[in-house]
């Protein structure tokens, strides 16, 4: 993970990217790249879709889209004290072999509330605008 004293690059894959509605938790954090995960995860649609929630598997993995952030100490702990109930920071593999960290969801409470597998609409950003169109 490339890291600068008091700094820690952050993939963000949901409702804190560009042009979606919690972008502001970012505050000032640095735009790096676009970038995609290793096709190790699953994503799926919480709490009624109103947040992502992703997690590592074994098999059956997909690439997620995102995006990288260099965030200080304070803009991280803002963030993290600000994203939804239950999920951890962890670190996530990208597809160039890097890693940085993410936010992950337990998988356990995922399957517990049958939340719905968005993985085939390709990230957070292509399914809330395919759900927008629809309703």
């Amino acid at each position: 993970m490339t890291q600068t004293s008091g700094t820690r690059q952050v993939f963000i894959c949901g409702s804190a990217l560009r042009g979606q509605p919690d972008h502001q938790n970012l505050q000032s954090a640095k735009f790096i790249k676009e970038t995609k995960t290793q096709p190790l995860y699953r994503l799926h649609a919480a709490e009624n879709g109103w947040h992502p929630a992703i997690y590592q598997v074994g098999a059956d993995g997909i690439s997620i889209p995102g995006e990288i952030y260099e965030m200080t100490v304070d803009q991280f702990e803002y963030l993290a004290a600000n994203e939804p109930p239950h999920m951890y920071p962890t670190e996530v593999l990208l597809e160039d072999g890097d890693t940085a960290t993410a936010f992950f969801y337990p998988q356990e409470l995922v399957e517990k509330y049958n939340w719905p597998d968005i993985s085939s609409y390709g990230g957070w950003a292509a399914y809330k605008r395919a759900t927008a169109a629809v309703g």
